[in-house]
């Protein structure tokens, strides 16, 4: 997907076919089959300058047939082949829990777990350099909600586009993005918003919408439902190159919600393969910030072991490499404390749309990047 060109039914298939065609050539060759594949961790992610996005380095991984292990991994690969030829032929598409079951057929390529299955499709996207919408898999989450003036087409499963307005055309629940968001299912038409405000829990973004922030402060609101769907990460970097919007991300302080910033603005390590597609370059992180904890005196929490092991993990995580994330990070380590979004309801339920938003959008030190 580097070229960010999707691919087409018939380019999906031979891709596909091409991962059978190496372990075929190997084993007529009297060699074990093999599949190679980026180190999927930490250590191999770098900042791609040109991208503006984290991306796997060239560190590689070979899958071969010479231990049990690799063997049944080949094993599935091709059994996954198999099972998603046969849904692009047939027009059907699947979750990645019923793929997980369905190898219950497979013999010894089954699955033992949800998380290999996962991860297999996740390699597939790899390898073929597709993406896992072009293999009709869809996760069991469902995406995000958008509330704000910003009209979309959504093609429903009759081949009918519908135009939908986020602010008039639904309840207080808001516009349901749907697992697939590329431009043969969903059209961006038009907006009438300065930014895009992206909020992990859905008791704030209930408040803000409650509270008419979104026309108040004339953004569109996006519920990301803690970490961030492939969907909800996709329209976002689709609204924000599209329509040009600035992104900011309004997150709980702590560890985890760092990460669900970075993962929008940088990438995941799970999805780097896939970054210049996922992440919105330039977003903004608004808050909860830990100067915030001590300059609105907020109700916090003490962090636990494991935020602290997060915390330190994050000092060198490429995506925290700079000082301002360095200091906050710091900070909140010597506070031993973590708060979150709702602790400004200390002040009323109109505090964060009446005061805390409008001085954290007007301060310098955030800034919209366009």
């Amino acid at each position: 997907m580097s070229n960010g060109r999707r691919k087409s039914k018939e380019e999906v298939i031979e891709a596909l076919h091409d991962v059978a065609s190496e372990m075929h050539d190997k084993m007529s060759k009297g060699i074990p089959p093999t599949m190679t594949l980026p180190v999927r961790s930490k250590s191999n992610i770098g900042f791609d300058q040109r991208l503006g996005v984290y991306k796997y380095g060239k560190k590689r991984t070979v899958r071969d047939a010479t231990s049990l292990g690799s063997a049944r991994q080949l094993l599935r690969s091709l059994h996954v082949t198999e099972f998603i030829e046969e849904m692009i032929n047939s027009g059907k598409s699947s979750t990645l829990r019923e793929m997980y079951y369905i190898s219950e057929a497979w013999g010894n390529g089954k699955f033992h777990s949800q998380n290999e299955s996962n991860n297999l499709a996740e390699d597939l996207e790899i390898v073929t350099k597709c993406l896992r919408e072009d293999f009709r898999l869809r996760p069991e989450e469902d995406g995000a909600r958008i509330i704000g003036n910003v009209t979309f087409e959504e093609r429903n499963r009759r081949g009918d586009w519908m135009r939908i307005n986020c602010r008039d055309d639904v309840g207080d629940s808001g516009y349901g993005v749907p697992y697939n968001v590329e431009s043969e299912k969903l059209r961006l038409i038009e907006e009438d918003v300065d930014f895009i405000m992206a909020i992990e829990t859905g008791g704030m973004f209930d408040r803000l919408v409650e509270n008419g922030f979104d026309e108040e402060a004339r953004c569109a609101l996006i519920h990301l439902k803690g970490q961030p769907a492939r969907s909800t990460r996709r329209i976002m970097r689709r609204m924000s190159d599209e329509w040009k919007k600035p992104i900011v991300v309004f997150a709980d302080c702590d560890p985890w919600s760092f990460r669900i910033y970075a993962s929008i603005a940088y990438g995941a390590i799970k999805t780097a393969h896939i970054s210049e597609y996922l992440a919105s370059k330039g977003a903004i992180y608004l808050g909860i910030t830990a100067d915030d904890i001590l300059a609105y005196d907020l109700p916090s929490d003490d962090l636990s072991k494991q935020d602290l092991g997060a915390l330190e993990a994050e000092l060198s995580d490429p995506r925290f490499s700079t000082g301002w994330w360095q200091q906050q990070i710091e900070m909140m380590k010597e506070m031993g404390k973590k708060a979150e979004q709702q602790s400004l309801a200390k002040y009323g339920l109109d505090f964060v749309t009446d005061t805390y938003l409008p001085e954290k959008l007007a301060h310098p030190d955030v800034g919209l990047p366009y």
